[in-house]
């Protein structure tokens, strides 16, 4: 497997806006998820435990589905596992000014963790770099999905995907139920999210509620819905005081996009450089 990134980070970016056709491939399975993110990399239990252990709780987000068969919730119909909504654990992806693809810059929703300047990942060698970010596209071409390298050649041209032979050492897919408790997750008491759902309709999730669902995929026990309860209250304890520079500059990426500012990659120095966010070696 072998893949060109270079001025693209089609992975990473929400880049529908530039193109003619809407892609909505996430969203054509019979449940329908309540954000509007794309591309969200679902992240494993021992990811979360990473990320919560690195400070970086606030970098990370849910992704719920509707099911009229499984608990309501606000109103809100959720898919759920014994009647626990489930869930995915996934990366922020507030609005940054980039120029993928040779376009001229623009505000688009872009993972939180990627530097707009040099459209590179800024934890790519790190420990809570994710597993499925650091395999990909393998999974997809191991079960003979499209990729995102192929929809960006087929949108914008070039070659993104230059050898389509998934890795030998690819890790396990976790589909079905070997997923449950390691890449899908339940949050144990549907009560306790009374005003969230409808705050996650919004867009507007409190670093609380964030933390909840980080706190649920860290104490899961795998294969099960079953939850450790002590361990969920240190794990909630310990992600809603996360303020690391990538949740700092989330806020600051949406007060300038909010405020009409031009998008300038270069702003990264200031909103995320200079928060502690970690350098990239440029191409």
């Amino acid at each position: 497997m072998e893949v060109n990134c270079e001025g693209c980070a089609g992975c990473c970016i929400d880049w529908r806006a530039l193109a003619s056709e809407r892609s909505d491939h996430e969203r054509r399975g019979p449940r329908t998820p309540l954000d509007d993110a794309y591309n969200l990399v679902p992240l494993t239990r021992g990811d979360a435990r990473d990320f919560l252990d690195a400070g970086l709780a606030d970098a990370l987000t849910p992704r719920l589905w509707r099911d009229e068969s499984g608990v309501t919730v606000d109103g809100v119909e959720l898919a759920a596992i014994d009647g626990k909504p489930v869930f995915f654990l996934g990366l922020r992806k507030p609005p940054k000014p980039v120029a993928p693809f040779d376009t001229d810059p623009r505000w688009l929703p872009t993972c939180v963790f990627l530097d707009p300047a040099t459209l590179q990942c800024r934890i790519h060698d790190r420990p809570e770099y994710p597993t499925e970010c650091a395999e990909y596209p393998g999974h997809n071409l191991e079960l003979g999905s499209t990729t995102e390298c192929e929809r960006v050649e087929a949108t914008f041209g070039g070659d993104r995907l230059l050898d389509d032979d998934p890795p030998d050492d690819l890790s396990g897919l976790l589909l079905g139920p070997q997923a449950v408790g390691e890449k899908v997750f339940v949050y144990p008491d549907p009560d306790d999210l009374a005003g969230v759902l409808a705050r996650l309709l919004a867009d507007d999730l409190t670093r609380e509620d964030r933390a909840r669902f980080v706190a649920a995929a860290v104490a899961g026990r795998p294969g099960t819905t079953s939850t450790d309860r002590e361990q969920f209250a240190a794990a909630f304890a310990d992600a809603k005081v996360a303020d690391s520079w990538a949740g700092r500059a989330v806020a600051e990426w949406e007060s300038l996009e909010d405020g009409g500012d031009a998008p300038r990659p270069d702003a990264a120095e200031r909103v995320e450089d200079d928060r502690g966010a970690p350098p990239t070696p440029g191409w």
